[in-house]
């Protein structure tokens, strides 16, 4: 069988590699859901957001400014509703959650979907590597503000990648993460998704309602706006992308399926091509889950 074949084969899901977010919904009527949503004004998110709305959810749109925000959810069809939410800035994750909880709608999913990558220098936030801080506790800080709106089934639904693969060999480096001590582009991006897949197991064990659900996913590789400060990068996937590489519909898929897909009863589990797989062993380590937790709730308690 050929590696393309391979790869296009569904999984046990009955979705694959070349799935889509319009196919993984095809079959759901949403009406009545609310999800949350990250980074909803390009790329997967607002892939994601536009295939949602489509399926009659109520999806909560945020980018980092408001303007972002009403101008993805102008471009869709069904109920989106823009909401400001930088997460490299506290105040503002944290104004987002206090409007969240204030109306007090249940959550049905938190989608952690936003995110920067490949910064080619180093760049800090608030003391803290750019990417740690915006991929990693911007999300944290959000998710764990919102678990009392989270649904009774509710889900959260983490982006990662396979670039988790990519951190460094101690994994997240808690003793370096301003990066002042070292850093490498490439490096601090995956560092910043094994702490999303980090971030996620440790939360599926202490969500407070058994029947709620923590899982991280990796989309595919696909070129999008993550790729805006790495020019080489960009040429490169678009190059690539109509030879090898995900479209955007095919990298929304697998959050769109962890999202919405009624028969999932996953919790801690991580995700590719819409089917559970196996992460590394640095992304499976439930100690290093556990200290990159308390480390997060310390740094959030000083912000």
């Amino acid at each position: 069988m050929s590696l393309l074949s391979r790869l296009t084969r569904p999984g046990p899901s009955g979705f694959g590699y070349g799935s889509t977010a319009e196919e993984v919904t095809r079959e759901l009527d949403l009406h009545g859901k609310t999800y949350l949503l990250t980074g909803c004004n390009s790329g997967l998110g607002f892939e994601t957001l536009r295939v949602l709305a489509s399926r009659g959810a109520r999806v909560i749109a945020t980018a980092r400014s408001l303007d972002k925000a009403r101008e993805a959810c102008a471009r869709v069809s069904g109920d989106a509703r823009p909401l400001a939410c930088d997460l490299g800035e506290p105040a503002s994750v944290r104004a987002c959650a206090a409007s969240l909880c204030s109306d007090g709608t249940p959550l049905d999913a938190i989608i952690c979907n936003a995110g920067i990558m490949a910064l080619p220098r180093l760049t800090q936030l608030h003391g803290y590597e750019a990417q740690f801080f915006t991929n990693h506790i911007g999300h944290f800080l959000l998710v764990v503000t919102l678990l009392p709106v989270l649904a009774a089934e509710g889900r959260v639904v983490v982006v990662s990648s396979d670039a988790h693969r990519r951190a460094p060999k101690d994994g997240v480096q808690l003793d370096n993460l301003s990066g002042e001590a070292g850093y490498q582009p490439w490096a601090a991006y995956g560092q910043s998704k094994l702490a999303n897949l980090l971030f996620s197991r440790e939360l599926a064990r202490r969500l407070p309602r058994p029947r709620q659900s923590s899982n991280a996913l990796h989309p595919g590789v696909i070129a999008t706006n993550l790729t805006r400060s790495m020019p080489i990068a960009r040429l490169a996937f678009t190059v690539l992308t109509p030879l090898a590489l995900k479209s955007i519909p095919q990298g929304a898929a697998t959050q769109c399926y962890v999202t919405t897909n009624p028969g999932l009863l996953a919790n801690g589990e991580w995700f590719s091509h819409c089917n559970v797989a196996r992460s590394s062993r640095l992304g499976s380590d439930p100690e290093l889950a556990r200290r990159l937790w308390e480390a997060s709730e310390r740094i959030v308690q000083k912000l």
